[in-house]
């Protein structure tokens, strides 16, 4: 997996990872932002997203991982 800092194109991943992010900053993380212009997690968050200062990795393609390391799903 790639580490990336720029807004993901696919807006589920979008969703996903301010979500994420939101969650980290309610349980006591500090801001990446110096200023934040709102005080709620998820526009925090966003924020952070829209300025490039977050790093996230998506995960691959979940078929092929399985495939790697041997596992089968059950049908």
């Amino acid at each position: 997996m790639t580490v990336l800092n720029q807004a993901p194109e696919n807006k589920f991943a979008y969703v996903v990872v301010a979500a994420r992010r939101a969650r980290q900053l309610m349980a006591g993380a500090p801001p990446m932002v110096d200023h934040p212009r709102s005080h709620k997690p998820t526009r925090v968050a966003i924020e952070e997203l829209n300025a490039a200062i977050l790093e996230y990795q998506l995960p691959g393609d979940p078929a092929g991982e399985d495939e790697k390391e041997g596992k089968r799903r059950k049908s």
